[in-house]
């Protein structure tokens, strides 16, 4: 079994040399997945000159780790939205998305991007009972926003349903292929793009914004930041989302798989798609959501995935294996537009595991916004709005929990010792009377690290199934190595040397 990315094990993204100058264009996007692609290409399309600063390769943060659902349904966000923020606003969320998922469609059509992509129902469904209004409720909701959402208990899964709702006509396709089309029309129309460009600073001064990068800056007129989470303190978005975390795994089975996207509400949630490269009978399975940071045993997370998947369906084979990240809001809306206090600077953010939709919306919002034009979605969207009653008590209770944590992690104790961590073990460990985060890879080599996240200076925990130190404050992950894997933090943990067990840790 590969533990990666099915989808970037077979994309064929182009590689792009880093930045090795200063530049100045017009528009600068920190982030090469599917918002920033979208947004840089739409941009270059009317006429801006473009740059694309991807820190590590164009695919490999979320966008190369979804799914692969472009669907306008959403689990039940509809009879939620109309009762906390109004039926208006709830109909500007469904427009935006289901013009989301139309917009990939022209997109693949208008490049001729090979990506799989396949109309299909979706199904958000419930087995239990007691469950049943939930559906009947979001059906209606749904269908007073203009959406295509009926009520079924006939599905094509393995087992029965007490209720579900289906949307018709929505997309799956292979999201790293449809962004290597991106980046090739993007690139062919004359925006550039450069791989392995940390974004570290984004300063924006009176007529332009100045982006700091790992390679040289970059002068722009303004900059999309495109980063999943906005880097460092940017908006204070880090304190006004929760970062969460959730488990796939891409199987073969015995026999076709289901046609249809579904999505459980019952608890675990488990959701499934086709997956079309082994042929009829390939399908993926995500579920097991947790917030980053927040489960010690990470590896249970996909045994528990593959048990259900193979107590369910007839499997064959798991392929792959692999996890993925994203961010919720307070009140269930991205965050999508100017930053606070900082109008030259763009953001897209919190799209709680919808993002192919929420993004693709996120980024034509974001060109409206770029050329001065009126955008009907974007008010629902505002990157500067407060939330409702609802949304600030839950963002004060998260922010609670954010400073128990930075002070309760730094009172942890070690987890074992240096002498203790077997081959493949990591955890905290105490060497001398300083905490220092140590892994001991199956070949017996110990690669130890500060123990505090560069973002704010939280205590990190050992994410076990992913080999990476990940941070319950804000999400921020590394690798056993000490770089980043996601933000919001830009600096590398500093690397330690031990000489020995028994000796003082040494800065690396």
């Amino acid at each position: 079994m590969e533990h990666k990315s099915v989808w970037l094990d077979s994309a064929g993204i182009p590689r792009f040399a880093p930045l090795g100058v200063d530049l100045e264009v017009d528009l600068a996007v920190a982030g090469g997945g599917l918002v920033g692609l979208t947004a840089a290409l739409l941009a270059q399309r009317a006429g801006a000159r473009v740059a694309v600063l991807e820190a590590t390769r164009i695919g490999a943060g979320s966008t190369g780790h979804t799914t692969g659902k472009v669907t306008s349904q959403h689990s039940l966000v509809y009879a939620d939205l109309i009762k906390r923020h109004g039926e208006a606003a709830a109909r500007a969320y469904a427009e935006a998305n289901q013009a989301g998922v139309e917009q990939v469609a022209r997109l693949v059509e208008e490049f001729a991007i090979g990506c799989d992509l396949t109309r299909a129902p979706a199904l958000a469904y419930t087995r239990n009972p007691d469950q049943r209004r939930r559906i009947e409720e979001e059906v209606d909701a749904a269908q007073r926003l203009g959406l295509s959402a009926s009520f079924t208990d006939a599905t094509d899964l393995p087992f029965d349903v007490e209720a579900a709702i289906q949307f018709d006509d929505q997309l799956h396709f292979h999201p790293a292929r449809y962004l290597a089309g991106l980046v090739e029309a993007l690139t062919r129309a004359g925006g550039l793009v450069f791989d392995n460009t940390r974004v570290t600073h984004v300063d924006q001064q009176r007529n332009s914004v100045r982006v700091k990068t790992t390679g040289g800056t970059v002068h722009a007129d303004r900059v999309v930041v495109a980063t999943l989470l906005p880097i460092g303190t940017i908006g204070g978005f880090f304190a006004r989302t929760r970062p969460v975390r959730s488990y796939a795994l891409a199987v073969r089975l015995r026999d076709a798989a289901p046609k249809s996207m579904s999505i459980s509400i019952d608890s675990p949630s488990r959701s499934t798609r086709p997956w079309l490269t082994p042929g009829p009978n390939g399908m993926i399975v995500v579920g097991n959501g947790h917030e980053t940071g927040a489960e010690q045993d990470t590896e249970v997370m996909y045994t528990d995935l593959e048990d259900w998947t193979r107590a369910t369906f007839d499997v064959d084979e798991v392929d792959y294996r692999w996890s993925a990240q994203d961010y919720t809001t307070p009140d269930s809306l991205p965050y999508v537009g100017r930053s606070p206090l900082a109008d030259r600077v763009l953001v897209a953010t919190g799209f709680a595991k919808w993002g192919l939709s929420n993004g693709t919306a996120a980024a034509m919002m974001l060109t409206d916004l770029l050329a001065g034009r009126d955008n009907p979605w974007l008010p629902v969207f505002d990157a500067t709005r407060g939330g409702d009653a609802q949304g600030v008590s839950r963002l004060v209770k998260d922010n609670l929990k954010v400073g128990a944590e930075l002070l309760g992690g730094h009172l942890r104790r070690p987890d074992s010792s240096v002498q203790d961590l077997a081959p493949g073990e990591g955890g905290l460990v105490k060497v001398e009377g300083q905490i220092v985060g140590a892994y001991r890879d199956p070949a017996g080599q110990l690669h130890a690290v500060s123990s505090n996240c560069t973002h704010l200076g939280c205590r990190l925990r050992w994410n076990s199934a992913e080999t990476s130190w990940d941070c319950h404050c804000h999400g921020s992950r590394f690798d056993r190595d000490g770089s980043v894997l996601n933000g919001p933090a830009v600096e590398p943990l500093e690397r330690i040397n031990v000489a020995a067990d028994d000796q003082d840790p040494v800065p690396g």
